[in-house]
């Protein structure tokens, strides 16, 4: 196992989720929106119970350091209850393995959703936070849910939340993950709704939100996961096969080919790597042939070993 490589996944993914944590603080918790997932719901659950705590819990909870909403149940408490409940099916259903980074997730979340940024920034800056309009909160809150996630998936994270209930209806129902999600997060918005200070702009606010989440995301998921193919035409072919497999750590094959109008035998380097990596490539075949002639294409996409895993959804 590369534990380097373990390490500086559990670091993005805890740097991710903070990202993700900043949308909710600094920008959807003040117009009091309603997003999916777990916290969506430790949201809601925060706005509905404004004013209904005793004094002494309430102090309590401000003893600890935990923000809410007109003294209603901090979001952390109700995210990690919510999380504990599903985090046991999920280590029953899916097994401990899956739930392993789940459970880091929502661990970091859980910290983070601790910490009042907005006050933060206050102390640091001697002035508050801006207030953006509701709009413009959600577009934001969107884009930074989306990088946030992204950063973490990326990494084989997890939030925890919906995530498994997602995986649990996945694996006993013919209904893909995507779908699954949608559902549940649209459902989690739109009971928004019916909160006594709440409105149909709440809900139309939560679901943009969720859409430049989802469109983010896949922007970001997709950038990241890109893939590139090379054709390398060299008399030069060995050394240019030995260095990438060196240098670029990325696999070679070599192929016999022939020129159609000259009829002499060609052998045809073909390489499969990360667009992000195709500037290594290119470097590399300029020291040894300047002259080689290369076909770069776009992969739709490429999976196995060094790539994206086949997957069954």
């Amino acid at each position: 196992m590369n534990y380097f490589k373990a390490i500086r996944e559990y670091i993005m993914i805890a740097f991710g989720l903070l990202i993700n944590t900043l949308a909710w603080n600094l920008f959807l918790i003040p117009h009091e929106v309603a997003g999916g997932g777990a916290t969506g719901i430790a949201a809601i659950v925060m706005y509905a119970t404004k004013g209904l705590l005793p004094a002494e819990v309430q102090a309590f909870f401000s003893m600890l350091g935990m923000e809410s909403v007109g003294g209603g149940i901090p979001i952390t408490v109700t995210f990690f209850a919510i999380n504990a409940v599903l985090l046991i099916a999920s280590i029953k259903a899916l097994g401990f393995q899956f739930s392993i980074r789940s459970i880091f997730g929502v661990l970091c979340l859980t910290i983070w959703l601790w910490i009042p940024f907005r006050d933060l920034y206050q102390q640091f800056t001697g002035e508050p936070f801006p207030l953006f309009d509701p709009f413009m909160s959600s577009i934001m809150a969107g884009l930074i849910l989306g990088i946030g996630m992204g950063l973490a998936f990326t990494n084989n994270g997890s939030s925890g939340g919906t995530d498994i209930i997602a995986k649990i209806i996945n694996k006993y129902r013919t209904i893909t993950l995507g779908r699954a999600l949608l559902f549940t997060d649209v459902l989690i918005i739109c009971s928004s709704g019916l909160l006594p200070d709440s409105g149909i702009d709440k809900v139309i606010y939560g679901l943009i939100a969720m859409t430049i989440t989802s469109l983010t995301l896949d922007m970001y998921i997709n950038g990241i996961r890109q893939s590139v193919q090379f054709f390398i035409f060299s008399p030069k072919y060995t050394e240019i096969a030995d260095a990438i497999t060196q240098k670029a750590h990325r696999g070679v094959t070599v192929l016999n080919g022939q020129g159609w109008y000259t009829k002499e035998n060609v052998k045809i380097v073909i390489v499969v790597t990360r667009k992000n990596e195709s500037t290594q490539i290119f470097s590399i075949i300029n020291e040894i042939d300047p002259n080689a002639f290369i076909s770069q294409s776009a992969a739709i996409g490429v999976y196995g070993r060094g790539f994206d895993p086949i997957s069954k959804n």
